[in-house]
């Protein structure tokens, strides 16, 4: 995938968001905007709801009123009282009233008047009545009166609590109860008001998680990508590097082929010595890719044992200056570590250190100068590899220890591998639940700090 492609996956994702975004957007304010209209047209119906509960309660207030005064104006007939009967008959509730008078009063009579008047003014609710003596200073409240749809009866079965009354202590009156009237009062709009809630956290979750989901998409993409790229480097780094020594085995075979029989044997030896040379080669090379097939594959069995660190640096150390005879010295070791023997894998660790000399001298452009200077702590035997290299730019630094990853080297063209090799390195290390690190700066070179545990 080229980055035209990625590019093209971008913009295309971006706008697949944006539209979404713009969908979302546009349908929440076309929903609250209908809410807002429905929320108008409620309270507007709450209001003539109010309205018309009002002008019932008023009727129902006034048309009570009217009867029980006509059920007062009997009891004084029949008594002969001629006492002023204003402000007789109050409301202490919607439903709740009382009605005071003089004289003692039969409950029979009193609920015939009762069913007669409110029958005759249309008050068709179901009903209870009771009745204060002030003899014994009780009220006693009597059976529902039921209207059944032509007329009041008694329902001798049920006897309903009324609301608590504040008991005169003197005279007669009588209390009516309608709990089947249920008078709405005092409606608020508030219960219509829109929920607390915003669809706006719904549309951030939703808008998140897509952020997050064609993010990961595109990070999975850039991560193949870069993949891709190194493993085509690889392949042909491999190609170049196979390809190299196969060459040279098939001219040497070709010349000794072509050479008659009275060849010098000094010719003969040298290209034979040739082509073994250059078998090793390719040998060494296609072992480097088999062991790490095996790393995949987690078949690398570590056989740790007691090893001598500072007797093998010393060794590498004679190894390297022979072969840098030209130039003269190239490793100072400074061994300042108070033990020199830890257990680790001896051949493992062995190639960890050949391979970080190995590119010090590689990726230098002057004479080399590698410190390998060894430390301990409680825990960790420390190694320390610096080199006056070429360095590593900060953005390749995370990237050294991948599998084929190669790093940049501008003008220098000459640095023959795999990207292999600091993978190799970090591998072993993780296998010996060791630690490595590494510093570097351009141009004045590259330090790795290794450290494996003491205690394994």
């Amino acid at each position: 995938m080229n980055r035209k492609t990625i590019n093209a996956v971008i913009i295309l994702g971006v706008i697949s968001v944006a539209s979404i975004l713009f969908i979302q957007l546009a349908s929440i304010n076309r929903t609250e905007g209908l809410q807002k209209k429905n929320i108008e047209i409620l309270k507007k119906n709450i209001k003539i709801q109010e309205r018309e509960d009002s002008l019932s309660l008023v009727h129902f207030t006034e048309q009570t009123h009217l009867a029980l005064t006509n059920v007062l104006h009997r009891i004084t007939i029949m008594n002969a009282d001629s006492s002023d009967l204003y402000e007789s008959v109050k409301r202490l509730e919607p439903n709740y009233f009382t009605v005071d008078f003089n004289e003692d009063i039969d409950a029979y009579q009193l609920e015939t008047w009762l069913k007669r008047e409110l029958y005759n003014n249309n008050l068709y609710y179901n009903f209870q009545f009771g009745i204060y003596d002030c003899f014994n200073d009780s009220i006693s409240f009597y059976p529902m009166v039921r209207y059944n749809g032509a007329e009041f009866e008694s329902d001798t079965t049920l006897v309903l609590k009324t609301p608590r009354l504040q008991w005169k202590r003197d005279g007669h009156y009588f209390t009516v109860y309608f709990p089947t009237v249920k008078l709405r009062k005092n409606l608020r709009t508030k219960s219509v008001e829109p929920q607390t809630y915003s669809p706006y956290i719904y549309l951030m979750i939703i808008v998140i998680s897509t952020l997050v989901f064609f993010g990961f998409s595109v990070l999975v993409i850039i991560r193949q990508k870069r993949l891709s790229e190194v493993k085509t480097d690889f392949i042909n780094n491999m190609t170049h590097e196979l390809k190299t020594p196969i060459s040279s085995i098939g001219l040497c075979s070709e010349m000794i082929m072509k050479t008659d029989s009275n060849l010098d044997p000094k010719k003969i030896q040298k290209y034979a010595g040739l082509i073994f040379k250059e078998n090793k080669r390719l040998e060494h090379q296609v072992e480097r890719v088999l062991n790490i097939a095996k790393m995949d594959k987690h078949d690398v069995i570590l056989e740790k044992e007691a090893f001598n660190i500072h007797e093998f640096l010393e060794e590498l150390k004679h190894n390297f200056d022979f072969n840098q005879n030209e130039t003269g010295k190239c490793i100072n070791l400074q061994l300042n570590a108070q033990s020199d023997e830890i257990t680790v894998d001896p051949v493992h660790i062995s190639n960890v250190l050949h391979n970080l000399v190995d590119n010090a001298i590689k990726y230098c452009t002057d004479t080399p100068q590698i410190v390998i200077k060894t430390e301990q702590d409680a825990k960790y035997f420390v190694i320390e590899v610096t080199d006056n290299g070429i360095g590593i730019k900060r953005e390749n630094l995370k990237m050294i220890f991948d599998k084929f990853y190669r790093v940049p080297t501008g003008n220098l063209h000459d640095v023959k591998g795999f990207g292999l090799g600091l993978y190799y390195v970090k591998t072993i290390i993780d296998g010996h639940k060791g630690q490595i690190s590494v510093k570097s700066a351009i141009g004045a070179g590259t330090t790795f700090r290794l450290k494996l545990p003491l205690q394994t």
